[in-house]
């Protein structure tokens, strides 16, 4: 009885105790590097992109034929994507800014107002693609990582 008694109350002790597992050391969580997400995220963006997005063919041909005619406002700018990846490049400018999805090996294509410094740039496979230029008329570029 006495066994009992005595295995009984350390029983006891023993479930009252509560474990902290505060103490115990942490492990870093794997989280994808900053390029591999980024690169994912240029995917996800031309995805979302393509579905909806409207090229300005006839207006672009339209200039190019007319050499830049000088009571248009406006001209364009064209985009050859090089690289093995899709990409999204954003033109922009004061009051004017565009996302345009250019798929691998792809031209994309926008018109603009001429006469106006714009800011291109965009993700390229694991590169960063960032340029400003005046464009008063037709403007063309070539891009490749």
């Amino acid at each position: 009885m006495k066994k009992l008694a005595t295995f009984s109350g350390i029983s006891l002790i023993l479930i009252s105790c509560s474990a902290s597992y505060s103490s115990y050391p942490s492990y870093p969580i794997r989280t994808p590097s900053s390029t591999g997400s980024t690169v994912m995220s240029t995917e996800r963006e031309y995805a979302e992109l393509i579905k909806t997005y409207k090229p300005e063919t006839a207006d672009v041909l339209t200039d190019l034929l007319n050499e830049d005619s000088p009571g248009n406002p406006r001209t364009s700018i064209s985009v050859e994507n090089k690289s093995p990846c899709n990409m999204v490049l954003t033109v922009s400018s004061t009051g004017f800014f565009k996302k345009i999805p250019i798929g691998s090996g792809k031209v994309g294509y926008t018109m603009v107002p001429k006469n106006r410094n714009y800011r291109l740039s965009g993700m390229l496979c694991n590169s960063s693609y960032d340029s400003t230029k005046y464009i008063t008329t037709s403007y063309a570029i070539k891009i490749s990582n």
